[in-house]
């Protein structure tokens, strides 16, 4: 199992993990990277579970780490082609940027994605679009939101089934807390699973 977590003076982000039955390969893959502009979170679920969809998974963020720079359209575009002749996944990116407090937004297949507003106590959830990554030519559409400093943020993949998202995620205990009390709760441990939940601290 890994369990992650880094706070700077931007973000703070807690990120749990672990394989189907404890296996050696994971089919889930992440990454994210705070830069002084902008912070950037992607999590990509290879199809089934083992070596073959880790390998897909792990592809994406290899292109993620070389190209985070870039708009998360053509972002999502170069993963993409990077999936031909593998099993595919399913792939979201949540990309930040702190000067306008602007949030972007894409995800293909079920991975999930949620942001809790303070001021408002209101929760958005921006819809995933259908299908998954392959390598076949798509178009990608970013949804974009505002977010206020110190909105907290869950994104996780189909290995947790987890309900009443704005009891757990409106609290005021510490990201690594209710991560613990989250995790607990709701994984089986059936399949792969990635959680990942973080505050937007500027």
């Amino acid at each position: 199992m890994i369990n992650e977590y880094i706070s700077n003076d931007k973000v703070e982000v807690n990120v749990k993990q672990s394989a189907k039955d404890n296996a050696k390969y994971c089919g889930d893959s992440y990454y994210f990277i705070t830069t002084e502009s902008y912070f950037i979170c992607v999590l990509a679920d290879g199809l089934g579970s083992g070596q073959y969809a880790h390998e897909s998974s792990d592809a994406v963020i290899k292109v993620v780490e070389e190209c985070h720079h870039l708009p998360i359209e053509d972002l999502l575009s170069e993963c993409n082609s990077v999936l031909l002749n593998k099993r595919g996944a399913a792939v979201a990116v949540i990309k930040v940027f702190f000067e306008t407090h602007e949030c972007q937004f894409i995800s293909v297949g079920n991975i999930r994605f949620f942001m809790y507003k303070p001021s408002e106590n209101k929760v958005i959830y921006p819809l995933p679009i259908s299908g998954y990554l392959s390598g076949k030519a798509r178009k990608f559409k970013r949804q974009t939101f505002s977010y206020e400093p110190h909105a907290r943020f869950i994104i996780f993949s189909d290995g947790m089934e987890l309900k009443e998202i704005k009891s757990y995620i409106s609290k005021s205990s510490s990201i690594a807390h209710l991560s613990e009390v989250i995790w607990n709760a709701n994984v089986a441990h059936a399949d792969d699973v990635t959680f990942i939940m973080g505050s937007l601290l500027q």
